[in-house]
């Protein structure tokens, strides 16, 4: 990773000029003795292009951005400070990067800092999981788990502080993978969580949700009926059983009119002259006594 990069960056200062395509200028910050124009990375604060683009430049560059309607103001349009940007624009804008503040890695942080920072990317995650923002939310619990992935030199305190967030941002990542359809991948989160944690009800209760949608029924089920055999009385493990239930009727009611079609018919009498062949006297072999 560079370190002239802002891919990692916590904050960005620019220069910039926004313009509309027939050159009308729309917004303008940093020019004419302004103040530069500062926003902080991951936080929605500037238009999706602008914020990639950014990320990618290098502290000094200037660049010429177009960016299309999807990635700046879409099919709203909105009133800036110079002009209205009318729905579906394509818009450009000359950007200059004078500055950005790193986010520190987790080897710049001592023990305590590194628990630290965990729970904050973590609180982070679950308010944008409450407002629906679910990949953002999944980046937050991965950073979260970066600063507490080895955890060899922490004190016996310290790894029970490490366990116990490792666990949350895996099942709360498991959560937004479900809310994405990333079944796989929830599925591998809840089985860290559970490796940590056998006895997890809400692991075993997610971990059964996403292999009821990549339908391995008899791995959900057996998740289902240890998750009840821990929480007998939970309402979202029963309600889960239910689902269950209804999907394995389901699959052997298909499974029924599949075996009574008349396809599966003609493949039975296919095989039955086959095994009539097969009761007849065998032919004599020879071999090539040449060799």
């Amino acid at each position: 990773m560079s370190l002239f990069h802002p891919n990692f960056a916590i904050k960005a200062t620019v220069k910039l000029i926004g313009k509309l395509q027939d050159g009308t200028v729309f917004t303008k910050k940093g020019y004419d003795d302004e103040q530069p124009f500062e926003f902080k990375i991951d936080e929605e604060q500037v238009l999706d292009g602008l914020e990639k683009a950014v990320k990618n430049m290098k502290k000094g560059e200037i660049a010429l951005l177009i960016i299309q309607p999807d990635y700046a103001f879409g099919s709203s349009g909105s009133p800036q400070e110079y002009a209205i940007v009318p729905p579906n624009s394509t818009v450009y804008y000359e950007v200059e990067l004078l500055s950005f503040v790193k986010e520190k890695e987790s080897w710049d942080l001592n023990t305590p800092e590194k628990i630290e920072a965990a729970g904050k990317k973590k609180e982070e995650g679950n308010a944008l999981f409450k407002v629906g923002k679910y990949e953002r939310a999944s980046k937050r619990y991965e950073k979260a788990m970066k600063f507490i992935e080895y955890d060899s030199s922490f004190s016996d305190e310290e790894k029970q502080q490490s366990k116990a967030l490792k666990i949350t941002c895996n099942l709360n990542n498991a959560a937004c993978k479900l809310k994405l359809k990333e079944y796989k991948q929830a599925e591998k989160l809840c089985t860290k969580a559970l490796e940590l944690d056998g006895r997890n009800v809400k692991a075993l209760y997610r971990r059964a949700q996403a292999y009821l949608h990549l339908v391995d029924l008899d791995l959900a089920e057996r998740d289902i009926k240890k998750a009840l055999e821990i929480e007998p009385e939970n309402r979202d493990v029963k309600m889960e059983y239910k689902i269950l239930k209804q999907k394995v009727r389901e699959f052997n009611k298909k499974d029924a009119q599949f075996y009574g079609s008349s396809m599966f018919a003609k493949l039975n009498r296919l095989e039955r002259a086959r095994t009539a062949t097969s009761k007849q006297e065998p032919v004599p072999m020879t071999i090539d006594s040449k060799a």
